[in-house]
């Protein structure tokens, strides 16, 4: 009778299991293929919500840091006094402290910045574009409303840019998309808990007879609950793992990005990220663990 008793099961135990307790949990049937699709489903879509934030997680920390150290100057001034205001502009910068080093752009550099929005054709030498300075600046940066009252003396058509008004809206959008994949991965595991909860309490209706005379031998009621909770955790780990397989292929498949990708590239995981897919089984078989065994335990609970 010993058998019959005894608490939860030690890791062991769940992974040696009890053949005389498992009878007690139907080997096939709607509830065993409930719990293994739902697993690797959920599993599936875990492993594109943690790309997506661990993405756009370096995408944050790229346009954080690239965009942080550098600025431009614009100047929109005649033809016969653009040549001079660049001079001078350039005269200004060099003397700004903060400034690591100023840069006049070419008319294919900045071909290439308008070729997005006008295309590749476009006549730079018949429009007025304006010319543009690229600023680097060192570690501490330089005064940013002193260098401006400094061009508006010395260059009344320069302006500049430090990139404040783009730097940090799109830093803001990539970790907001970041704490959603995070959500999302909250409600993956939420709904999983949710899917095998109903699973378990399904058997458990269905066995109610055989538990019935399982109770009559003199077993308890957490000796029944474990051949539940080892059967669905079981099916829960490998329908993760097959689905979490299934996820770092898909990833793997995507394209890689481009050197003129649009908004979002690089979708996927790089160098020891990838051990982050494997993190997906364990967590869903623990998952599984504990909303079977509150389910097994309420659910005989009821059953007289």
């Amino acid at each position: 009778m010993s058998k019959f008793g005894g608490g939860f099961m030690s890791a062991s135990e769940l992974a040696s299991g009890d053949r005389a307790a498992d009878r007690v949990v139907p080997p096939t049937g709607f509830t065993a293929t409930l719990t293994t699709f739902t697993a690797g489903a959920m599993a599936f879509l875990a492993v594109f919500a943690l790309a997506l934030s661990l993405a756009t997680g370096r995408l944050a920390e790229r346009w954080a840091s690239e965009l942080a150290q550098t600025s431009t100057v614009r100047i929109s001034a005649p033809i016969e006094e653009l040549e001079a205001q660049t001079l001078a502009a350039q005269e200004v910068l060099r003397t700004t402290q903060g400034v690591v080093r100023s840069r006049i752009m070419s008319e294919e550099e900045q071909m290439l910045l308008l070729e997005p929005w006008f295309g590749p054709d476009l006549p730079l030498e018949d429009l007025p574009i304006p010319r543009l300075i690229e600023v680097v600046e060192d570690e501490n940066g330089y005064d940013a409303a002193g260098l401006r009252l400094r061009l508006a003396g010395e260059a009344p058509g320069a302006f500049l840019d430090d990139h404040t008004r783009w730097r940090r809206p799109l830093v803001d959008a990539a970790n907001r998309l970041r704490g959603l994949g995070w959500i999302a991965i909250a409600l993956i595991a939420l709904s999983t808990a949710a899917m095998i909860t109903l699973a378990a309490r399904a058997a458990l209706a269905a066995n109610a007879q055989v538990i019935r005379v399982t109770r009559l031998v003199g077993a308890r009621d957490v000796y029944i609950a474990r051949a539940f909770v080892r059967r669905f955790t079981i099916r829960a780990l490998l329908g993760a793992a097959v689905g979490s397989a299934a996820g770092c292929i898909a990833i793997a498949l995507l394209p890689s990005a481009a050197d003129e990708g649009a908004f979002l590239t690089g979708l996927g995981f790089q160098g020891w990220h990838w051990l982050w897919p494997l993190t997906i089984p364990p967590l869903a078989a623990l998952v599984a663990f504990w909303a079977t065994r509150s389910a097994a335990l309420r659910t005989l609970n009821e059953v007289t």
